[in-house]
């Protein structure tokens, strides 16, 4: 597998310096994936762009975090999936919620049930979700700026969960607790 270079703010091209020490400031660290991402200027800013937009949109903190995770894993990604357990768990999503995620198994229904399972199509099917699946999440109360804003998280963990594949990027530390070996029960 090619090489690819963690980047510090030091080596990074002058272009993704902004990028790496916002996500030093937010974070207290810089994690390897946008170190990575850095190579490419234009790719950090795309990513963080679309992480800025989604942290905008009207799904709480908590609700993108298990999107990002429940993409990750449909996705396989050995990086995200612990990045966005940790995540997830920190603003308040249930650790059943994340484990069963993680797993491949069903949540105790309610909102996250819906979620995810809307989630999960629209990243399996690859948006061509069947009419009755989006009537079912707006039946559970979720509205039609979520049904766009879903696509939006999908499209923010393919940038990153395409980076680790191509890269295999190191766990952080700080995410090692959430370890994830990428399967799942069928």
């Amino acid at each position: 597998m090619t090489d690819f270079t963690i980047h510090t703010i030091d080596t990074a091209p002058e272009r993704a310096g902004a990028g790496l020490r916002a996500a030093q400031q937010k974070l207290g660290f810089i994690p390897n994936m946008m170190a990575v991402l850095a190579e490419s200027p234009a790719a950090l800013e795309g990513y963080q762009a679309v992480q800025g937009a989604l942290a905008t949109s009207s799904f709480s903190t908590a609700e993108q975090h298990f999107m990002a995770l429940a993409i990750s894993v449909d996705n396989g990604c050995t990086y995200c999936v612990p990045a966005y357990s940790m995540m997830a768990v920190k603003s308040g999503v249930p650790q059943q919620a994340v484990d069963a995620v993680r797993d491949g198994q069903p949540i105790d229904g309610g909102r996250l049930s819906t979620l995810r399972d809307f989630t999960q199509a629209v990243v399996e099917k690859r948006g061509r979700v069947a009419e009755d699946e989006v009537k079912a999440f707006l039946d559970a109360g979720f509205t039609k700026a979520q049904v766009l804003e879903v696509i939006l998280a999908a499209a923010f963990k393919l940038i990153s969960n395409y980076t680790n594949h191509v890269a295999d990027i190191p766990l952080d530390e700080a995410f090692q607790a959430y370890r994830w070996d990428g399967r799942k029960a069928a």
